[in-house]
């Protein structure tokens, strides 16, 4: 027999915290007729709990792209107890989706417009022979990429610009003026080289242009130079091409402080007045 409601008018609201493998589903936003990571958890929500449920999350990520720190909500009447979610949610979802965390949530909190900045890793697998391992959560890239070249030109990038050059044709963000904190190069492995890029919000396939666009530096048919270029451009077409949606990872969502003003340097287009949540970080 299950528990009673809570008391009329009283609810539960959860924060989840959930890692999937992006491979073969349509992205996180729920759709008629396909695999989603947002559709799994509300079905699997529903089922666990009796009625529906709106499951919001951080980030709107494309087919493809994988996270492993993802964050959404929900709200219930049930009293269930977070480890109660937790152990049910898992107990029922696919494989290649897990809720690793569970937490009650303030009720003015929101997974996405509370956020203050994401943190995303690409994947590049560098060597000219193809890894059964890695496909599917990198790009193979065959020939040496100049780490020093593209490290050079992702300086560039720091800080506060107008990225209109660095989104896809169907975003539909009203403001394209982003801050980027950090952009890393880093080599887990000799043969592996991971772009960790951490900034307050992003257009949408910002980070997969980005990578393109560094890519292209690093086989020379860019120079570090031209990034400045590119950015007070404002035109798509001068960036590089937009990497593949599978090396992309959300690493994580922050939380916790304000969202900083952008800062408008003369001669640039009006930026919103507020660093806006992000509409698809891709």
């Amino acid at each position: 027999m299950s528990a009673p409601d809570l008391p009329a008018g009283e609810t539960r609201y959860f924060k989840l915290t959930v890692e999937y493998d992006g491979t073969g589903m349509s992205g996180w936003q729920r759709q008629d007729n396909a695999r989603t990571v947002q559709g799994h958890l509300e079905d699997a929500l529903a089922a666990l709990l009796g009625h529906p449920v709106a499951v919001p999350g951080a980030s709107r990520t494309d087919a493809g792209v994988h996270a492993s720190g993802q964050v959404a909500a929900f709200r219930t009447h049930r009293p269930i107890p977070a480890h109660g979610v937790r152990r049910g949610l898992n107990a029922t979802l696919p494989s290649q989706i897990a809720v690793v965390d569970v937490e009650p949530a303030p009720d003015d909190w929101h997974p996405r417009f509370s956020s203050t900045g994401k943190a995303y890793r690409y994947s590049l697998f560098n060597r000219p022979d193809r890894s059964p391992h890695w496909r599917g959560r990198s790009w193979h890239r065959i020939k040496p990429l100049d780490v020093d070249a593209m490290a050079e030109a992702a300086a560039h990038l720091i800080g506060e610009h107008d990225f209109a050059a660095f989104r896809s044709s169907d975003c539909t963000a009203k403001h394209t003026w982003r801050r980027i904190d950090a952009i890393e190069l880093v080599r887990p492995a000799p043969w592996l080289l991971a772009i960790d890029v951490r900034g307050n919000a992003f257009l949408r396939q910002m980070v997969r242009i980005l990578t393109g666009t560094l890519v292209e530096v690093g086989m020379h048919r860019m120079s570090p130079s031209q990034i400045p270029g590119i950015l007070e451009s404002l035109d798509r077409r001068n960036a590089g091409p937009t990497a593949p949606a599978y090396g992309l990872e959300l690493v994580s969502v922050e939380y916790g402080g304000t969202r900083p003003k952008p800062r408008r340097p003369e001669g640039h287009g009006t930026p919103p007045p507020a660093a806006p949540a992000s509409s698809g970080d891709m």
